[in-house]
């Protein structure tokens, strides 16, 4: 079995820059854990490259764009690419977000050659501007093969010849390979070898006995003797739906009284196929144009109200993304949209089992009618102004808060289980104040307390006030006091630099979060 593989290379970037709606000549990197995750072209020119810090990287390129990494993000732009070649040749495999394999269709095209030239064009025809084509016996070779490949080009390697072509490359092409492939290669080249070449001519029991099964592994890649099957993946059903109006609409409350039949029909069909849409596109046309699209999440999965709840708060204004012109961007009066909608389509972005999402024993009636009655108030004061808390990582209580639409999942958190240097321990405060109010506090002597740059406090602390509306409140002594706990953070911008955080307990037996920084004292969260 011959297999072709298509190798979009940055595809992270490529999906980046289209959901920013930015320039692919911008250079750009997906950061992730502070580290450059994927970096384009332009980027690389500028000396930035991949597990650079932050810092390092605008260091070498100060206008680079920096971009969250969003897998989710990267599948949903692949997916037309991969449409494109299930059109010509079924049972494609997703290997990861800007990579595919499929059997080599050969025989459909008359030779090999013409095969990878045919699914080029298709795929620059599609848009898909930066594309390469591998062909071997098995598919390491073959994506091997479609990396040394150049822009909107192909390689072909010929049968058998797998061991020779994989022999010059370098050993550090297995870093693609993930955290595994990493240690790997720094392993080999600390042990001289610098070919995959020189792996191969190695004993198989010693390689083994060394390296381990995943060493052993990759030298039977390295010889061309890996046979490693791919799963082809079978042509997700058509589970769009949409409805068209013979006579456009431009009133909100008729367009939402439209769709209600429709979006029952769309629930109805997933559920046909035992699946629940928990991502859906909503989409508006006006003259046959997308005017008005936007990818709505469900903490669960979406019912037929609350895709009809969706289209409502959508029209309204309420973060709809306008495509073409201001199409929608205001209302000429109240539940009126300036261009009149004819079409409003449901595309399912993110499908799950519906048996992952069953009823408890005792059902759910009292979560359902809690979500109805937030949707209510949503549809009064719009979706972006009911929120609720979620926790993420961070050194501060305020920075560990999140604040996310209710109905959405929350995206680009910052990971809780990171070490997170100087953040308070536990139990967390009761309250967080928005905008921190000044304080003071002193020592025994009466002197400012303050923190040097090594964290050394200067005095105990013996009494603190706080300064509210421009008065201060009474002195208070100070029973009990734990820290301090100093940071360093955002130290390029205002109000950033070394800072320090004190739990103070007052004589009335409150306890509270105190913070140094540079600027003087604040009480930052209370623990009553």
């Amino acid at each position: 079995m011959r297999v072709m593989v298509v190798w979009c290379p940055d595809w992270s970037v490529v999906a980046a820059l289209e959901e920013a709606e930015r320039s692919l000549r911008s250079p750009a990197a997906v950061m992730h854990a502070n580290l450059v995750e994927v970096c384009n072209g332009p980027a690389r020119d500028e000396g930035v490259r991949r597990g650079q810090r932050r810092r390092d990287a605008q260091a070498r390129c100060p206008e680079l764009l920096l971009l969250s990494a969003n897998p989710d993000r990267d599948a949903r732009a692949f997916e037309p690419v991969l449409g494109i070649i299930e059109d010509l040749r079924p049972g494609v495999a997703a290997l990861r977000p800007g990579l595919l394999a499929v059997r080599a269709p050969g025989s459909w095209y008359g030779t090999e050659t013409k095969a990878a030239a045919v699914a080029s064009e298709a795929l620059v025809q599609g848009g898909i501007w930066d594309v390469r084509v591998g062909i071997a016996d098995d598919l390491f070779t073959a994506e091997q093969a479609a990396r040394t490949a150049d822009v909107q080009s192909w390689v072909v390697v010929d049968e058998g010849g797998s061991a020779a072509f994989l022999r010059g490359l370098p050993v550090h092409v297995l870093q693609d390979e993930g955290a595994r492939g990493r240690e790997l290669v720094s392993l080999l080249q600390r042990l001289g070898l610098r070919t995959l070449g020189d792996l191969a001519d190695l004993p198989g029991d010693a390689v083994e006995h060394r390296l381990g099964t995943y060493g052993a592994a990759v030298r039977r890649r390295a010889r061309g003797e890996d046979r490693e099957l791919f799963a082809a993946r079978t042509p997700p059903p058509e589970l769009e739906a949409d409805v068209a109006f013979e006579t456009p609409l431009d009133n909100v409350e008729a367009i939402t009284f439209s769709v209600r039949t429709t979006a029952e029909r769309f629930i109805t069909q997933l559920a046909h196929h035992q699946l629940v849409a928990t991502a859906v596109r909503v989409e508006a046309e006006s003259e046959g144009v997308v005017c008005s699209s936007r990818a709505w999440l469900h903490p669960r999965h979406f019912n037929a109200r609350d895709l009809v709840d969706r289209v409502h708060w959508q029209l309204q204004g309420a973060g709809s993304t306008s495509r073409v012109g201001a199409a929608l961007r205001g209302r000429k009066q109240a539940g009126e949209v300036r261009a009149p909608i004819d079409r409003v389509r449901f595309v399912p972005e993110t499908v799950e089992p519906a048996a992952a999402h069953g009823e408890a024993l005792w059902g759910t009636a009292s979560d359902d009618l809690v979500e109805r009655g937030v949707a209510r108030v949503q549809g009064m004061v719009g979706f972006e102004a009911v929120r609720r808390p979620v926790l993420q990582g961070g050194r501060s209580p305020a920075a560990r808060q999140a604040l996310v639409p209710w109905g959405e999942r929350a995206v680009d958190l910052r990971p809780v289980d990171r070490p997170w240097p100087g953040r308070v321990p536990g139990p967390a405060p009761v309250r967080v104040f928005a905008t921190p109010p000044v304080a003071e506090v002193v020592d025994d002597a009466g002197r400012d307390v303050r923190v040097t740059d090594r964290g050394v406090v200067t005095g105990e602390l013996r009494r603190f006030r706080v300064r509210e509306g421009g008065e201060s409140l009474p002195w208070q002594p100070v029973t009990a006091w734990a820290g301090p706990w100093p940071t360093d953070e955002s130290w390029w911008s205002a109000g950033g630099g070394p800072s320090a955080r004190f739990q103070v307990v007052g004589a009335d037996g409150r306890a509270w979060l105190l913070l140094r920084a540079p600027e003087g004292w604040a009480l930052e969260a209370g623990y009553d």
